[in-house]
């Protein structure tokens, strides 16, 4: 049925997902290119061999200037989907429009794209909290107005408005309940001046607002979201798609995208992929060119490069490795780990939305403190909460040079033989984890992991805290401690070393 959407992986809060529509299902996460209805600046079989079955046009525009077209899809010579836009864009820009809700509508309505858009009012970047209220209350009334009016033929989008201001973006949020049955699509309006602003960290908050209160089962999309270095992030948050025309906006500036950052074309000796223009074009070469070629050129990598992010993105949720690839992006500028360290202070909803099920054989990779905040790490110390001891006596053994799984290191296997005879708890002791119970460690990730030596202070300490809280939750009265000299774990009351 069409809006129907099929969850088909999950990693954190991301998900790869399936959108049923009228042209074929839509993998998920997307993006979706804008192309202006007027001026050609890629053509759509350029786009299609990139490898964008999907682009987002503007239905105002086509409106105001092609309101004769009967079908959006005849009109672009396009099989694909296609999602419109409302004219909300250039109410930010310009303050109003020649044309109200109920036209919109009625004219997606007519020339029947894929996804549709209500004409909602943008909240921008506004410091104005009154104006910020108005944008959310008359977006909430024109998409009661729409309720009647739009088409089921079509995939409506519900938008939610807010700007910065966090709580304003939790009601507009919760108001989709109320229409989930006839807008099926969700979007986060209002992110483009912070992306270019480089407050990554708002962005984070603001989505993490809106996806706290929206029903798992319908996409959430985000507007203006076109810097593929914040994509992964914004996915691991739950947003499934994109728009944006930074591709050819960036172009028209000579600037050229990379994964991690943005490059002024002037600057650059070498091209950093291998993109059809990468391959066959140098930096000086382009900038020899005509200003529309090099432009066209220069666009054509961008979407190369947005597109190989998406892949990317869901390749790391394929694996179970969303968490590890948000890390190492993280690193790649300061404004990107702000951005990763706002996520951390979500963990707790993260781990909630992380189904816990991994790819057999994929062990996780341990860094830094960073890593203490990952949901297997969250989801096990909770487990560990409930774990009752079956003496008053407890080994301890530190994992230096151990082999696993811990159960058939020669060591641990000569204290398990000597606990059956003296009733005594083993657990072996490891960063990031603290305790495992030694008849714990097969389970995933107690031995599936890798992690990075020497171990630094930060985690050191964060290991010894948790060692000393289970400990002092459990109240052994006798606590053996083997192979955990470089750890100074004797540091901790109570404890005697064999």
């Amino acid at each position: 049925m069409i809006g129907d959407f099929e969850i088909k992986e999950e990693d954190l809060a991301g998900r790869i997902g399936k959108l049923e529509t009228k042209h074929g299902k839509l993998e998920t996460p997307v993006f979706f290119p804008v192309i202006h209805p007027i001026r050609v600046d890629i053509d759509i079989e350029t786009l299609k061999k990139i490898g964008f079955n999907n682009f987002i046009t503007n239905a105002y525009l086509l409106y105001k200037y092609k309101n004769n077209i009967n079908n959006i899809h005849t009109e672009f010579n396009f099989d694909g989907v296609i999602m419109t836009d409302s004219g909300a864009y250039q109410i930010l820009q310009y303050g109003d429009i020649e044309a109200d809700n109920n036209s919109i509508i009625k004219f997606e309505n007519h020339i029947n794209p894929d996804i549709g858009v209500i004409l909602d009012v943008p909240t921008g970047d506004t410091d104005d909290r009154q104006e910020a209220e108005t944008s959310v209350e008359e977006t909430i009334k024109r998409a009661k107005e729409a309720y009647k009016e739009v088409n089921d033929n079509i995939i409506w989008t519900y938008p939610i408005q807010g700007g910065k201001y966090l709580d304003l973006i939790e009601r507009s949020a919760s108001i989709h309940f109320q229409f989930k049955d006839k807008f099926k699509f969700v979007a986060l309006g209002s992110p483009t001046v912070l992306l270019q602003d480089y407050d990554y960290k708002t962005v984070v908050a603001m989505i993490m607002s809106a996806r706290k209160v929206l029903d798992r089962g319908y996409p959430l999309h985000l507007f203006g979201g076109g810097v593929p270095h914040m994509i992964p992030f914004a996915v691991a948050l739950g947003v499934d798609s994109f728009d944006s025309a930074s591709y050819i906006l960036y172009a028209r500036d000579n600037r050229y995208i990379t994964r991690d950052r943005v490059l002024k074309l002037e600057e650059m000796d070498y091209f950093l992929c291998n993109c059809e223009v990468c391959s066959r074009y140098t930096p000086k070469d382009l900038l020899e060119m005509d200003e529309e070629e090099r432009t066209r050129l220069l666009a054509i990598h961008n979407l190369y490069t947005i597109k190989s992010e998406i892949n990317s993105t869901k390749q790391a949720i394929k694996e179970g490795r969303l968490f590890e690839y948000l890390q190492e992006k993280s690193r790649s500028h300061p404004a990107l780990y702000s951005a990763f360290k706002e996520i951390l202070m979500h963990h707790d909803i993260l781990e909630m939305y992380d189904n816990g099920i991994k790819p057999t054989g994929k062990g996780i990779f341990l860094f830094d403190i960073d890593s203490v905040k990952r949901p297997e790490i969250l989801r096990y110390q909770r487990n560990l909460d409930s774990y009752e001891p079956r003496s008053d006596q407890a080994v301890l053994i530190c994992y230096n040079g151990l082999e696993r799984p811990f159960l058939e290191d020669q060591t641990v296997r000569k204290y398990i033989s000597s606990s059956l005879r003296e009733s005594k708890d083993i657990f072996i002791i490891v960063p990031f984890f603290g305790v495992i119970p030694i008849y714990w460690s097969d389970s995933y990730p107690l031995a599936q992991f890798e992690m990075t030596e020497p171990i630094d202070d930060e985690v050191k300490r964060d290991m010894l805290q948790k060692l000393e809280r289970f400990l002092s939750n459990k109240k052994y009265k006798k606590i053996n401690v083997v192979n955990c000299d470089e750890l100074h774990i004797e540091s901790i009351g109570a404890l005697s070393s064999t």
